[in-house]
């Protein structure tokens, strides 16, 4: 990466696209940065959609455009945040309006395709990719939040045009936000993350589908799909416009892992139709010991969730004792249900919360109240 002596001050950055991620990213500038102004481009425009008038209400945004020209050349840094199709299209209309000191940057899940975007456009130098690892099944601006960045890995794909001075600006920036910048190459970045969480959403999306399609049975299998299968199929209900983009984007990569995956499912097949208990044993016992060794500090790919399980009397008013209990400490709750399948799960009661402190500020308080808890 080359060098330059250009001395950077953030006053504007802009927004094209301002869903969960982008609105995410906004609410943590604003809280780092209170004065920065936050830009946002909306092509509905006139009058601003809804997520635009909440975002500006909420003293989130500053100012919303309908159009490009307007707010955007003067931008220091602009997030590209729209689905990665479109982020494309947007670096066309950009190149011509920004400062040559802008950092133009995006937050997809595909890299390779926006940099080989850049090359043709000979953007190398304004352009630095990124993919903030963390999310939601849920979107749009309303769930957006800042904590949503906290602890999360930040991946960066830097050109070879890209000069060490925007790198650190980006970098700082990311840091302020809470996160943990990470810089990777663009095709490593896609490897990871086809295997990780590409290939992951398309198991969970064709495992609900499968259900879906079973005829009468999927009913039954509908009410009692509960607890276990809930939660590993969580990520089918995320955007299916976002990822029908990343599916296109990095089609190559993902035929790749979910080719082996396929492998994999016929030696599994094979096993049973072999009887083969020794191979189903290993296989079990090796993913469990390496799905153990994985860290849960860090949010990754697939967004944690902070949850606890309880055992609880059936007895009218355990659960508003027990939300009572947490209320009157302080401790907000996301979530909370009875769980009936519990082949999955230890707990009757699962309770999710917003962050890491919740989750562990409600074990030490419900374990002091004599509760058993079940830890994941």
């Amino acid at each position: 990466m080359k060098d330059t002596d250009a001395d950077f001050i953030i006053n504007k950055i802009g927004f094209i696209g301002f869903g969960l991620i982008g609105g995410s990213i906004a609410r943590a500038i604003k809280k780092s940065r209170p004065h920065t102004l936050l830009y946002a481009y909306d092509h509905h425009a006139n009058p601003p959609s809804a997520d635009f008038k909440e975002a500006l209400s909420d003293g989130v945004l500053d100012y919303v455009t309908g159009n490009l020209t307007e707010g955007f050349p003067d931008c220091d840094i602009i997030f590209l945040c729209a689905p990665v199709l479109a982020n494309v299209s947007y670096l066309e209309n950009l190149k011509h309006i920004v400062k040559p000191s802008c950092i133009i940057t995006d937050v997809g899940s595909v890299k390779d395709n926006i940099h080989q975007a850049v090359t043709k456009l000979e953007m190398e130098d304004v352009f630095i990719g990124g993919h903030p690892m963390t999310g939601s099944e849920k979107t749009g601006y309303v769930n957006s939040y800042a904590l949503l960045l906290e602890n999360a890995y930040y991946i960066l794909t830097p050109t070879s045009n890209t000069s060490a001075d925007k790198l650190k600006i980006l970098l700082n920036l990311i840091e302020e936000m809470g996160s943990i910048p990470i810089i990777l190459d663009p095709k490593e970045h896609d490897e990871i993350t086809a295997a990780i969480s590409h290939l992951p959403h398309i198991i969970a999306a064709t495992l609900v589908n499968l259900i879906r399609e079973s005829g009468d049975i999927s009913k039954m299998m509908k009410q009692l799909a509960a607890g276990g299968f809930k939660d590993i199929t969580r990520i089918a209900s995320s955007s299916p416009q976002m990822w029908q983009n990343i599916c296109l984007t990095n089609s190559k990569v993902i035929k790749n892992i979910l080719n082996r995956y396929i492998k994999k499912l016929e030696t599994a097949y094979h096993a049973l139709d072999e009887m083969d208990g020794e191979y189903l044993y290993k296989m079990f016992d090796t993913a469990g010991e390496f799905r153990d060794s994985i860290p849960n500090k860090s949010i990754g790919l697939i967004n944690r969730i902070f949850e606890i399980y309880v055992d609880i009397i059936d007895e009218t008013g355990a659960i508003a004792s027990i939300a009572a209990l947490l209320a009157g400490n302080h401790i907000s709750i996301k979530n909370i249900g009875i769980i009936h399948n519990r082949e999955f799960e230890e707990g009757v009661l699962r309770i999710e919360f917003y962050d890491e402190e919740s989750e562990e500020a409600a074990k030490e308080l419900l374990k002091r109240h004599h509760y058993h808890i079940h830890e994941r």
